[in-house]
This record gives C-alpha cells, sequence and structure tokens, in this order.
C-alpha cells in the first residue's frame, strides 16, 4: 500500500540524545570526575612505568638484540618471524594505552597480551619472570584505576557513607 495515497507519516528511530538527557549525563559524571592530584599523578606515573617496560621491550626486539632473539626463538620456541609482530603488538598497545579514549581497551588488550607472556614463561617453567608481565599488568589496571573515574565508579572499593 502506498504510505504517500493514505497520508500516513512514517518516521525514523531518533538516534543519539536529547540535550536533556546529554545534561543529566554529564552532571552524573562530572561530580566523580574530579580526583585528588596525588591520585592523578600515581596514576599516570603507574601507567608510564607500564609504557616504559613496553617500549623497552619493544626496543630490544626491534632492534634484533642478541639476547633477546635467543629469548624468543630458542627459550620460547617462537620463530625469529615472530618479532616483527611482538614489536608492533607492544608498540600499539602503548599507543592505545596513552589515548584516554582507548585506554579502557588497550588495557582489555594488554591483560590479554601479558596473559600470554605469563603462560609462555610457565610452559618453560621459568616461574621467576612470570611474575613481570603480572606485576605490569596490575601497575596497568592500577594507573588506570587512578587516573579514569569511570574505572573508579565501575569497581568502587569503598562505599560512600
Amino acid at each position: 500500500m502506498n504510505m504517500q495515497a493514505t497520508g500516513q507519516t512514517i518516521t525514523a528511530p531518533r538516534a543519539g540524545l536529547s540535550p536533556g538527557e546529554r545534561h543529566r549525563m554529564s552532571n552524573a559524571t562530572a561530580g566523580t570526575a574530579s580526583a585528588p592530584r596525588w591520585m592523578l599523578w600515581t596514576g599516570w606515573f603507574l601507567s608510564f612505568t607500564v609504557v616504559a617496560q613496553l617500549l623497552s621491550s619493544a626496543f630490544f626486539r626491534a632492534t634484533y638484540h642478541t639476547y633477546a632473539v635467543a629469548e624468543i626463538v630458542t627459550g620460547y620456541g617462537y620463530p625469529e618471524s615472530a618479532i616483527v609482530f611482538i614489536v608492533i603488538a607492544e608498540c600499539t598497545l602503548v599507543l592505545l594505552y596513552l589515548v584516554p579514549q582507548t585506554s579502557v581497551l588497550a588495557a582489555i588488550l594488554l591483560t590479554g597480551y601479558l596473559g600470554g607472556a605469563v603462560a609462555t614463561h610457565l610452559r618453560i617453567a621459568d616461574t621467576a619472570r612470570a611474575a613481570i608481565p603480572l606485576v605490569v599488568g596490575i601497575l596497568a589496571w592500577g594507573g588506570l584505576y587512578l587516573r579514569d573515574s569511570r574505572i573508579r565508579q565501575l569497581v568502587p572499593f569503598r562505599r560512600s557513607v
């Protein structure tokens, strides 16, 4: 049936939020967005510690440092061609982690990446070095928790009285 002939109008569903809804949401997050300066500075310090570890790892692998290549090829059993992909993954994670809009996604991906590193160390019975990626993952989430109010809202460690 032709809708124009009957005089009926079809309206599409509205996409997005109305200005009133946006205002309510911005007010809801504005009160929790402010954090003490020490929390922000500590969060960024922990985050840059994670970044420094990932970039140093990527640097030694990208320059084909003798020990890094030997560790990957003979120690872990990966082919030498995997080094390029590891370096690309680490650099991409660093970029995503430093951008506030993508830092949560990066932390999730970083958790998976570091979980693989822990599994690799445990597979070859290197339990002492398995702690390094575990600590880096904890520092990554801790830094993000301190510098991002959305994560603090999601995981409140204490409730307001």
